[in-house]
């Protein structure tokens, strides 16, 4: 079974910098890692002139370029659900989810004293706070580079 989590918090409160640390310690229990980044005001992937550009200028839906050691796929979709993403990550392990605060999954929410307070406390589906704030909560606190500590938490998810 796929374990799937999301990271949360404001913005610049470390959530990517907490998945570049989770994701060598899953590898390093030989774990197979996904990611999916929310990126809720859009993005480009491909530049201008290349030729999977000009693919999907001329209107493919689906554009896939391979490398001996990598692969590459944009496509284009009407549904911003989670759910509809997923099935690309079935033959993962861990699928590690950046964003997507209002999806019903386990959530890690990531809070500094630079940032904002924890916004998530009263989510039923939090199930951890990674922070270097002082707080007492319902949820397991982890110092933010408890790093053991989270994927030993994530390890035990149904």
């Amino acid at each position: 079974m796929i374990k799937i989590f999301s990271v949360v918090g404001s913005s610049n409160s470390g959530k990517t910098t907490l998945i570049e640390k989770l994701i060598p310690e899953f590898r390093r229990r030989g774990y197979r890692v996904g990611t999916v980044k929310h990126a809720s005001h859009g993005f480009e992937m491909d530049r201008e002139g290349k030729d999977t550009w000009r693919h999907l200028k001329a209107g493919a839906d689906t554009v896939m370029i391979s490398s001996p050691n990598q692969t590459a796929m944009i496509k284009r979709h009407s549904s911003e659900k989670l759910i509809d993403l997923l099935h690309y990550l079935s033959d993962m392990d861990v699928v590690i989810i950046e964003g997507f605060k209002k999806e019903k999954m386990p959530k890690i929410e990531v809070c500094r004293s630079q940032t904002d307070a924890p916004v998530c406390l009263e989510d039923d589906t939090l199930i951890a706070l990674a922070t270097d704030l002082p707080i007492q909560t319902h949820v397991p606190v982890f110092d933010l580079d408890d790093i053991s500590g989270i994927v030993s938490l994530i390890e035990r998810l149904n």
